[in-house]
């Protein structure tokens, strides 16, 4: 018992003492460390910065109300994006669909005849993301037709060839194709200035865009070049005059009015479906919906047509009765969901359309 107490006794003796050296050792590094802290104080320094204008420029601001100004201009982003996954694979993207192509109903909006001292010949039609309607005058006369959604004639821009196709990049820029020349033209679509020539090999026809791709119908085949004119693919058709095209996510749509035929192919040329009927003679301009659902103008039949996205049903929306007469473009705005139809003599007309979506 005795040595057990002295065994205790010493323990806590023991404890003391550690925790009195380390106590003083705390004490001994706060004290270094509160030292150093004073002396990077006591080391610090002031700095004081002053600024001898110029005499010049006193006087420049003396007597100049503002320096100018500063504006700031919104565009769409030129960023494009496409999953290669889709361009190897082509999967299909569901999207909504129309119950029926027989839901799709059109209300007239506006119609109005372009006035021309010479010679019309329309041959292509766009809405600017403005609501303005730029309409390709295909005369040697070289011009681009611009008017308002409601009828107005805004002015005409002149272009360095005959115009014709149009289509729009973004909502700052369009690209016209011409007649029996070996370029495009990218072009501002509110100065109407040339932004850059972009040569080809051969001349074109239709163009549209998908994804910074630029489609373009020649002969036998769809070019297809980046918005820089590198030529990206060839590819080979089913027909030997595809004339007007558009593009929708994984799709390309083409007209060939030689043997009366609407096309639709993958973005990597491979037939999907191909349609004809009686009912529509010389197909042209072509343009697609939301839906993927496709409006065809007969240049002969002298009516607008709807095909269903697969292909497998039809139906006449309008006919000459309606006011066409050698109809020879068309264009559809998503956005707006407004159809844009122009007859070759001169003659516009804005259909709003409404759908009965299931």
């Amino acid at each position: 018992m005795f040595l057990h107490s002295v065994l205790v006794s010493l323990y806590s003796i023991i404890l003391d003492i550690q925790v009195f050296l380390g106590t003083r050792q705390g004490n001994q590094r706060i004290v270094s460390e509160v030292e150093y802290i004073k002396s990077e104080i006591s080391a610090a320094k002031d700095y004081e910065l002053k600024v001898a204008i110029h005499s010049l420029i006193e006087k420049i601001s003396i007597e100049a109300e503002d320096f100018g100004q500063i504006k700031v201009s919104e565009s769409t982003a030129n960023v494009y994006y496409r999953d290669q996954k889709i361009n190897q694979a082509q999967i299909g993207i569901n999207v909504p669909k129309s119950k029926n192509i027989s839901d799709v109903k059109l209300q007239l909006i506006k119609t109005f005849q372009i006035q021309r001292k010479y010679e019309i010949d329309i041959s292509g039609c766009v809405i600017l993301p403005n609501g303005h309607l730029l309409i390709a005058n295909n005369t040697h006369e070289k011009q681009l037709v611009l008017y308002s959604d409601t009828g107005e004639h805004i002015r005409d821009i002149p272009v360095c060839a005959r115009p014709f196709d149009i289509t729009v990049i973004d909502s700052n820029r369009i690209i016209v194709t011409y007649t029996d020349t070996k370029f495009i033209e990218i072009i501002d679509s509110n100065s109407f200035n040339v932004e850059k020539r972009i040569k080809l090999k051969n001349s074109c026809f239709g163009i549209s865009i998908e994804d910074g791709r630029l489609y373009l119908t020649r002969g036998n085949a769809i070019h297809i070049l980046d918005l820089s004119g590198t030529q990206l693919d060839t590819l080979k058709v089913k027909s030997d005059s595809a004339l007007y095209i558009t593009t929708s996510r994984d799709r390309i749509f083409y007209t060939d009015c030689t043997n009366n035929s609407v096309h639709c192919c993958s973005l990597l040329g491979e037939d999907v479906w191909q349609f004809t009927n009686e009912l529509l003679a010389c197909p042209y301009d072509v343009a697609v919906d939301m839906y993927n659902n496709v409006y065809v103008v007969g240049y002969n039949s002298n009516n607008l047509t709807i095909i269903q996205q697969d292909g497998k049903d039809s139906r006449t929306l309008l006919t000459d009765s309606n006011g066409l007469d050698s109809p020879s473009a068309v264009y559809y705005s998503k956005e707006k969901r407004t159809l844009l139809i122009c007859n070759e003599n001169g003659k516009v007309a804005l259909y709003k359309t409404r759908y009965k979506v299931v």
